[in-house]
Parts: structure tokens; sequence; C-alpha cells
């Protein structure tokens, strides 16, 4: 398996899916909260547009906080860029080496991986994350990852109803593979998308 591969063909792909939305769809909200889908995309491409010494100043500009950084870049970025240069951004960078802070390259697929389905899930656009870029993050997820990405899980176990794969103890949700990779990564989903006695606690209000 070549991750780096996987993170180029989920960068392109989202890239072509960005192409064929209507204008409309830039303005509209996404599972990121307080983010429309042009601020998602910004920030998908923030570590490619920016070098270090940017984000070092931008990070010290936001006395430290990289949620307020991120926050205050993509909303700039958003406002500054079309929806045809963000989908550019992610297209023609979609083999570089940027990684995130933590998590290698197994971490920069999940941020794309997951930032997609932040829009396409919102969109309600039935787009199947790929098998082989799934099991990579699927077998990633640790305790450690879910309280990095604050998933309230305790006591939840996760169950996929289309393929044999199961996470932690406890009270069954069950829903698609890429719907609990979104729950493992914080995520809460639109009402109908999971099952079970808590599946309410996931779902958007």
């Amino acid at each position: 398996m070549d991750i780096r591969a996987l993170i180029a063909a989920e960068r392109q792909e989202l890239a072509d899916l960005w192409d064929g939305l209507p204008d409309a769809s830039w303005d509209a909200p996404t599972l990121c909260a307080g983010w429309r889908v042009r601020e998602v995309a910004a920030h998908m491409s923030l570590g490619f547009r920016y070098p270090l010494a940017r984000v070092a100043r931008e990070l010290l500009a936001a006395r430290g906080s990289l949620h307020r950084m991120t926050d205050r870049c993509a909303r700039r970025d958003a406002a500054a860029l079309t929806p045809r240069e963000l989908a550019e951004a992610l297209r023609t960078h979609a083999y570089h080496p940027w990684k995130p802070p933590v998590g290698g390259f197994t971490g920069a697929l999940g941020h794309d991986v997951v930032h997609g389905l932040d829009i396409t899930v919102a969109l309600g656009l039935d787009r199947r994350v790929p098998e082989d870029r799934l099991d990579v993050l699927l077998e990633s997820i640790t305790p450690r990852t879910v309280r990095f990405f604050g998933a309230a899980l305790d006591g939840i176990a996760l169950r996929a109803d289309d393929r044999d794969w199961t996470y932690g103890t406890g009270t069954p949700l069950t829903g698609s593979a890429q719907d609990l990779l979104l729950v493992a990564y914080g995520r809460r989903l639109p009402q109908g998308r999971l099952r079970g006695a808590r599946s309410a606690h996931f779902a958007l209000r």
C-alpha cells in the first residue's frame, strides 16, 4: 500500500467533485460547525499554500491557539479565493508532503477524507470513500485518537453495517463505516444516518 498515492487520489477526486458543485453549494453549511463549504475547502489547502514561516506568524497572531488560527485563515482565504481556485489548490498539490502536527501521512489521509465527508454528507451527496482509504483510517482508530478528536465514545460500541468492523464496547451504535469514522472524529451527523439507543446524541440538532 502506498499511502501517498491514496492521499493524492483522494485530493484529485475531491477537486473534481468541487468543480461540479453549483455556486449555491459553496455557501452551504458543513459538518464543521460555523464553516461553509468554502471555508472547509480553504482549510484543506492551507498547509500547501502557507510556508512554515507564515504558519508560525499566523499562530503567533492567534496567541498560540491553533483553533483560532485555522478558523481565521479559513474565513479569510474563503473570502479571497474563488471556488475554482480552491479546487485547483487541492488538485495541483495532490502529492504535496504536508502532514498534520500528529498522525503522519495517515493523519494527512484522515484530514482529507474526513473534511471531504464534512462537505459531501452535509450536502447530501452519495460519495463513497474507496475501501482502501477507509481501511487505513478505520484501522488507525484508537482510544488516543478518539480523545484527540473529542469523540464521546465511552460505553459505545461502533458497529458498521456495510463491512466487518467494530470499535469499542457498550451500547451499539450502527451505521455505515464511513459515517462511524466521522463519529470517531468527533462529528455529529444528519438525522437518520445512525441507529441505536444513543443515536440522538450523535445527530445534528
